[in-house]
């Protein structure tokens, strides 16, 4: 995993902690099997246009974004056992429940990523 952050490029505000899916097997393996995100914690899992909660014990949020990071759809509280699918979409940031409200995300908003390495 590469670990980072995403920043709103209209005002600068900072998601932080997110983990970035680096080959199939992370991007395949998700969330499966892990405890529920914390507030502060993300997984962006790329190239990716759907999402599956199969196996999940917890509900999630999903941000769909496009090749230049712009939220194009997003889903509150995905339940266990239920799937999302976004057509255009690039990649997908997946977040504890109720985190697109507590970010203010909204559709058409376009998220920066920065490693953790960089200044």
């Amino acid at each position: 995993m590469i670990h980072g952050c995403l920043t709103r490029v209209s005002d600068g505000r900072v998601i932080e902690n997110i983990s970035k899916t680096n080959n199939f097997i992370e991007r395949m393996r998700g969330l499966l099997w892990s405890s529920p995100l914390k507030d502060s914690e993300g997984l962006l899992i790329l190239p990716c246009s759907s999402v599956h909660t199969f196996g999940m014990s917890y509900s999630i949020d999903l941000v769909f974004l496009d090749k230049q990071w712009t939220i194009l759809k997003m889903v509150k509280s995905l339940k266990p056992w239920r799937m999302s699918i976004s057509g255009g979409s690039n990649m997908v940031l997946e977040l504890a429940a109720n985190s697109i409200e507590r970010f203010q995300l909204a559709t058409g908003q376009q998220l920066e990523w920065k490693n953790d390495s960089q200044e």
